[in-house]
């Protein structure tokens, strides 16, 4: 036997364990539990009783949703922290590009599968309804019966997949950045109606000393409200979604805690509006 073919069977096993070594290194997670120390949460600013800019920071977020993830936090062990990224649309944005791990309050839609994993169960219901002024003669049954009519909402503001697409395709919605220039715009005569959630629409109106205007029903949609994980966070590992998944099925077993917190807000809303 030649020293030749004595190296070669050598030189196949080294290449077999460089292979064998990287493919166990691709295996491992980017990031262990103990690597993720915390993590930023963000979500849509101008959402009381669930999100709105701390009036003595701006760069923190309070409401009943900060509350959730303060619950959160401790469940996990993990720090996590609150913070102002912009309006809703940047939000989005910075979720998409992993600058933030999670949303506190989504609505589902598939489009937002693609960047970030939603939490089951959804930790509040909701309810969009149709605002007009007190004039206002529409009788409202069905969607087809805002057709001919103009209407506003917020801009990234999803009503559910099934309304977003008949509104996009049936309906002439304007979109604007806040909910209080929507509000304003109902007011002044500037629209004939808003769509958007009621518990949100009635605590802007409150804080604006805005009245004349009602909400009709039936709503629009009901949807769930879920927490998410950025699919770019560099704490998105298997072990933590578990974590975050008991945690989320362990508060809808006790849904006074989230009703608490949003009782609280409100209180808190109306006070720093004075």
């Amino acid at each position: 036997m030649t020293q030749q073919s004595i190296c070669f069977p050598r030189a196949l096993l080294a290449l077999a364990l460089v292979g064998l070594l990287s493919a166990a290194a691709k295996a491992q997670p980017s990031v262990t539990p103990t690597d993720c120390r915390q993590l930023v949460a963000s979500g849509n600013p101008q959402y009381a009783p669930y999100l709105w800019r701390s009036a003595s920071n701006e760069e923190r977020l309070v409401g009943a949703n900060v509350d959730l993830l303060a619950w959160l936090s401790k469940e996990l062990g993990v720090a996590i922290e609150s913070r102002y990224v912009g309006p809703w649309g940047r939000v989005q944005e910075e979720m998409r590009a992993g600058r933030i791990d999670l949303i506190a309050g989504a609505f589902f839609t598939q489009a937002r599968t693609e960047y970030m994993d939603y939490f089951y169960p959804a930790f509040r219901e909701t309810r969009s309804v149709v605002l007009v002024r007190d004039s206002s003669r529409l009788d409202f049954k069905r969607w087809v019966d805002l057709a001919p009519l103009q209407g506003v909402t917020v801009i990234g503001n999803s009503l559910g997949e099934e309304f977003d697409r008949y509104a996009r395709e049936h309906l002439s919605i304007s979109q604007v950045a806040t909910l209080e220039q929507a509000l304003q715009m109902l007011h002044r005569s500037r629209v004939d109606y808003l769509v958007y959630e009621d518990a949100p629409a009635a605590a802007y109106q409150a804080r604006l000393n805005i009245d004349g205007l009602k909400p009709l029903l039936p709503a629009v949609a009901s949807e769930s409200l879920y927490l998410t994980l950025s699919h770019r966070s560099p704490c998105n590992t298997p072990e933590l979604r578990g974590r975050i998944a008991r945690a989320m099925y362990k508060l809808s077993r006790q849904p006074a805690l989230m009703n608490g917190w949003i009782d609280k807000s409100i209180q808190l809303w109306k006070k720093q509006g004075n």
